[in-house]
Formats: structure tokens, C-alpha cells, sequence
């Protein structure tokens, strides 16, 4: 029998493969995957325990719930209700394709209060479309049997009733069980973020639907709006400064300092001449000008070529202008 992890990789998801592993049944460790959170970490996980993993982009479907989400948002932009119903729900999807009985998931009753209360863990069951199929390995002796349980797939008695945010309980099978590496709880959703969700919420009302290269973009640099239609990032090291370079779409502009160490920037809407002298004004405010007077920003992209020449700013007058 195969059974599908909905596998974040985290020391619940590690925990629930390996219990339902020990009752013989071959698992599929998969994580979905969108710009909002990635698989590094879970396929790290998957490959320290032998896992079998797949990773599945779900950006678009995703996107969609992100946007207008039915059981609302967390502290920021996190539908966290709606998210794990979509992923129980395309994981239900894929049984026959990969000719798996049932899905099962680390989530632990209690461990988030407002999305994994007794009431939401349900709500999240009946939502996904596979209510009877969906197991919890780590808390199923304190939840209604499913059809795993009451058919004999995986017996019930080895199953956990563990509740609640504290994390020993995990910890101390994990040492009963030899698991010494596992990532520390916490982060990996960047929709639980202040600072993303702000800038999430103004691509949205920029865009109805975003690209992936537009929702790439919100991870890096400092983001300034410069009008309604008109945005500028302005990356803060080498490393953001060349993924910036890379996600330059057909219509974006690239300003770099032409004669002095600074960023690259990428102005991304309508470019008026006022726009212009603004985002390199930003470039330059944000360079390393050796107290000169006057800096070349050079811009580029699509047909343009050309150096405009600023006066050197206080990055300060510009502070208005982010979006944060």
C-alpha cells in the first residue's frame, strides 16, 4: 500500500512519514510549491530519511485563493485554512496517478490556535474533498477515525494523541526513533510576513494576475512606489543586484551607478521623463557616491540606452516613498 505525505519537512512532517513507514506502508513525501514558500528544506528532509519526494508547482491555483481567500487571512496575508485545504485537496487529486489509498499530513491539534483547532482541522478535511482520506498520524487518537483506520490500512493503536504548541513530545520521539537532524520550527511561509504581505497587497492592486517573475520580485531589495502605474526595486547586495538582473522582464528598465559601486535597480510601469530622473535620483541616493555632487545612472532594457546624470540626494527623501 502507498500512502501520499503532504510533507513540509519540518520534525511533524518527519515524524508522520516515519510512523506511517513503520507500519509498512510506502510513502511519497510531496511539497507544493509557489514563490511564497519553497522546497529546499523539504527535500533536504525527504533525503536525510530516504524519502521517495516530488515537488508540484501550484502558484496559479494558489494565487487564486491568495486573493479572495474564503476562510480569510491570519495576522497577514496567510489564507492558512483555505492553503492546506487546496493542498489536501490536489494531493486527493493525484491518488490514482500515483496509485496511492490515502493522504496524511504532521499537523498537530492544537500546535497553531486559529488553524489547527479541533474545529479548523476538520473544517480543513471536509474542504479538500477527501474528508475520510486525509489521516493525521501525530494526533489521530484525539480525531474521528478515517477510512484508514476503520478499513485496517494502518492501525490506530500505533497512531499519536499528541495537542498543543509545545514541542517535546515530537522531540522525544524523535530521539526514541534516532532523528537528529530536522530544521527549527517556524518561518517558511513569506505570506506570514509584514513587510511581503505589504508589498504583495500593492502588486495585487498594480495587478490582477501577477506573473511568477512579479511575485519573485517581492523577496528582494527595497521596493519604492513611484506613482500608481510605476514601481522601482533597488537590490541591496551583489547577490539580489544579479537575481534583479535576471528577472528584468521585456518592458522593465535596469538602472546601475555608471562610475561609482551601487545597486541595480529595475523600474517596472510607465517611464515619463519624470519617472525617469526620480528612479535614478533612488539609484544614486542609494550608492556609494564618495560625496560627489552629481552621479551617472545608466538605464537599459527593451530599446533604451541611455545615462542620466542626478544630483546626489539624501536616500531619506525617499523614505515616503516605499512600499513597507
Amino acid at each position: 500500500m502507498k500512502a501520499l505525505a503532504v510533507f513540509s519537512g519540518g520534525l511533524d512532517s518527519i515524524l508522520a512519514a516515519e510512523l506511517i513507514r513503520a507500519q509498512g506502508i510506502d510513502v511519497l513525501a510531496i511539497f507544493f510549491e509557489t514563490p511564497f514558500f519553497s522546497a529546499e528544506k523539504a527535500e533536504q528532509s525527504a533525503g536525510n530519511l530516504g524519502l521517495r519526494f516530488k515537488k508540484k508547482d501550484i502558484t496559479s491555483r494558489h494565487l487564486e485563493i491568495v486573493k479572495d481567500p474564503k476562510h480569510g487571512y491570519g495576522g497577514n496575508m496567510n489564507p492558512c485554512i483555505d492553503c492546506h485545504a487546496l493542498m489536501f485537496r490536489i494531493a486527493g487529486e493525484m491518488l490514482a496517478q500515483e496509485n496511492a489509498a490515502f493522504v496524511f499530513s504532521g499537523e498537530v491539534m492544537g500546535q497553531r490556535p486559529m488553524s489547527q483547532n479541533r474545529r479548523s482541522l476538520e473544517l480543513v478535511a471536509r474542504e479538500s474533498g477527501i474528508e475520510g482520506l486525509l489521516l493525521r498520524p501525530l494526533s489521530a487518537g484525539l480525531l474521528p477515525q478515517t477510512v484508514p483506520e476503520q478499513k485496517g490500512w494502518v492501525d490506530r493503536k500505533l497512531l499519536l494523541d499528541i495537542q498543543g504548541r509545545s514541542r517535546k513530545p515530537q522531540m522525544k520521539l524523535a530521539a526514541s526513533l534516532n532523528i537528529t537532524e530536522y530544521p527549527s520550527p517556524g518561518g517558511g511561509c513569506m505570506l506570514t510576513e509584514q513587510v511581503f504581505s505589504t508589498r504583495l497587497k500593492d502588486l495585487l492592486h498594480r495587478s490582477v494576475t501577477p506573473d511568477k517573475r512579479a511575485l519573485e520580485l517581492l523577496k528582494l531589495g527595497r521596493h519604492f512606489s513611484l506613482n500608481h502605474l510605476t514601481k522601482l526595486v533597488v537590490g541591496r547586495n551583489k547577490r539580489e543586484n544579479e537575481v534583479i538582473s535576471t528577472l528584468s522582464g521585456d518592458e522593465d528598465l535596469l538602472l546601475r551607478p555608471a562610475s561609482v559601486p551601487g545597486p541595480t535597480a529595475l523600474l517596472s510601469g510607465t517611464a515619463s521623463d519624470e519617472v525617469l530622473e526620480l528612479a535614478a535620483a533612488i539609484t544614486a541616493a542609494y550608492s556609494d557616491t564618495e560625496g560627489r555632487e552629481e552621479i551617472d545612472v545608466k538605464l537599459t532594457g527593451g530599446k533604451t540606452e541611455k545615462v542620466l546624470q542626478t544630483e546626489n540626494r539624501d536616500k531619506q527623501e525617499f523614505v515616503s516613498l516605499m512600499i513597507n
